[in-house]
């Protein structure tokens, strides 16, 4: 069993609650996540995913993703080699992608750092996930 536990930052969104996020690697490269356990699966960034995985084919999907405020997202695939999640790492991940410029451009409005995906559901179930909030800490365990 494989213990991961990753630091988060608790980062205050006006003033209005918090968005919790952290820093994994992508292919190599530093990757900057929000953390939603509201989130059936995990999303990356159709505008930033170029940084991390080249100019690949994106696949485009025949169904439309929902959440973000709306229910007629067009969303996109690709092959994510490696994640790495502190100690533990997941290869070739079928990757979605979704265009997050709306959450960027709030970030930018705020002087926030651009993210450059969303951890969810189906990352945060697969390995046990259990956020710490005292001691800022994602903890995922790998079995």
């Amino acid at each position: 069993m494989t213990t991961s536990i990753l630091p988060i930052t608790l980062q205050a969104i006006e003033d209005d609650g918090f968005h919790i996020s952290t820093s994994i690697e992508i292919n190599g490269k530093k990757a900057l996540m929000i953390i939603d356990t509201g989130a059936s699966k995990s999303v990356f960034d159709e505008n930033r995913i170029h940084e991390f995985v080249g100019h690949e084919q994106f696949e485009k999907q025949d169904k439309l993703s929902t959440g973000l405020g709306t229910n007629s997202m067009e969303s996109k695939t690709v092959n994510i080699d490696s994640l790495i999640l502190k100690e533990i790492e997941v290869k070739n991940y079928k990757a979605t992608l979704l265009n997050l410029h709306h959450v960027n451009l709030s970030y930018e409005k705020l002087n926030l750092a651009p993210i450059d995906g969303i951890i969810g559901g189906d990352i945060l179930t697969d390995f046990n996930a259990v956020i710490n909030y005292q001691k800022k800490e994602l903890i995922l365990t790998k079995k």
